[in-house]
């Protein structure tokens, strides 16, 4: 009698805790504070040693590939193991009623029992097992009914986290060709502010800070977006939130433009979701692995903004400025960074940078150079055959095309 209490009250637990845990993934669009739930452990004992093992990858696409596989399986594994849950947890309470089930071959026992509740919870009805008595047909009816309810939200769960995963990711795809690839704040600035004329920075400073405040409400509702990767190893939404955050610092500290106003608006809504997000994976604030901004790439930058007409302040007090306000949110991006193995952007381009868009796999030559004098993408000058493309690759429009390897992004991960 004593274990069959004990049996029940496990059961209870089981199925309360799988219930309520899937309740506050799935279904309460809020951030749960509680640091013990069942899905935030799933997560967090299952990433750490998937992030170790993809880290050892070097070569960097590959790396990339092997971490896109995480996001879309754990979420499967996740619900496969609220199932599991359910289906013990119901077999404890039909063994703890006493196992009153008729089967066709055996004596019921407790694998009887997980059978049933097994087929019972996926509405299989085979029959070859059937409850006898009233506490389990009651248990049978409920489980039956679960299993009915479980299989509906899982079928509108799932189409509602892509859906905000392809439009979070629309946005990170503009960012290519307004901002490079890698994204950065020095090239997002020269493309798109001519001549100290901002009004097309204000309207994308604008849209992107909609894109932030949708991306804090989303990634805290459903942390597990966090883990969907991009379609390029040079881009993450990681990278998008540090691009924009580093714009909206850099115009501020720049000084007294009309962009300034909006770009105080968007940092502040990027900074609530940096915050919030390292909040979300209990995450400590710390120092980015590498130095993003040291004193010489200082100088280019403000060189960079005075081109542009974006200066106002004296150069010594934008860099300060700059610096104190990197402060107040780089830490946040680098344990973002090094939690989900995503590389920050630096603020100035390399040389020898690459749009996503210049190039394919069956051509390596990029047509920017059809764009000067006056298209926004930089211009670079021709390497020698052998070193971007083979001696045979042809120029635009002449020749037959090559196919090519993956493009290296050329950028180290951080170390978790």
């Amino acid at each position: 009698m004593l274990a069959q209490v004990v049996v029940a009250l496990i059961g209870v637990v089981l199925v309360g805790s799988a219930l309520w845990d899937a309740f506050e993934t799935v279904v309460l669009p809020h951030r749960v504070a509680r640091r013990w739930r069942f899905a935030r452990i799933y997560y967090r004992s299952t990433w750490l040693p998937y992030r170790a093992f993809a880290h050892r990858f070097e070569d960097g696409p590959r790396r990339e590939a092997v971490l896109s596989y995480y996001g879309p399986l754990s979420l499967l594994l996740l619900v496969a193991l609220w199932a599991g849950i359910l289906v013990l947890g119901f077999a404890s309470l039909q063994w703890s009623a006493g196992s009153a089930l008729t089967s066709t071959d055996s004596h019921a026992d407790f694998w009887t029992d997980l059978y049933f509740s097994g087929t019972t919870f996926f509405t299989l009805g085979l029959g070859d097992v059937v409850p006898s008595a009233g506490q389990s047909r009651v248990l049978t009816v409920i489980e039956g009914g679960m299993g009915f309810a479980f299989l509906a939200l899982l079928i509108g769960y799932l189409p509602i986290v892509y859906q905000m995963f392809a439009r979070r990711e629309t946005n990170v795809s503009l960012l290519d060709q307004r901002a490079g690839s890698p994204p950065t704040a020095t090239e997002l600035i020269r493309r798109n502010v001519e001549a100290g004329d901002v009004t097309e920075l204000i309207s994308l400073l604008r849209e992107w800070e909609i894109w932030l405040a949708d991306l804090l409400e989303s990634h805290v509702s459903y942390p597990v977006l966090a883990y969907f990767r991009s379609q390029h190893e040079n881009q993450s939404w990681v990278g998008a939130l540090a691009v924009i955050l580093d714009v909206s610092a850099y115009v501020v500290a720049c000084g007294k433009t009309r962009a300034v106003r909006q770009a105080s608006l968007t940092f502040a809504v990027g900074r609530h979701a940096v915050g919030d997000l390292t909040d979300v994976f209990a995450l400590k604030p710390r120092e980015p692995p590498q130095e993003r901004l040291d004193q010489a790439n200082t100088s280019g930058l403000l060189q960079a903004a005075s081109e542009a007409g974006i200066l106002a302040n004296p150069r010594s007090h934008a860099s300060d400025r700059l610096k104190a306000i990197r402060k107040t949110y780089e830490p946040y991006l680098a344990a973002l960074g090094v939690y989900l193995l995503m590389d920050l952007p630096p603020w100035l381009p390399t040389d020898d940078a690459k749009d996503n868009w210049e190039s394919t796999a069956w051509d390596f030559n990029s047509p920017a150079e059809l764009f000067a004098p006056n298209g926004p993408f930089r211009v670079r000058s021709k390497e020698p055959p052998g070193r971007d493309a083979p001696p045979d690759a042809p120029q635009h429009g002449t020749g037959a095309l090559h196919p090519r390897a993956p493009r290296q992004s050329g950028s180290q991960p951080n170390d978790p």
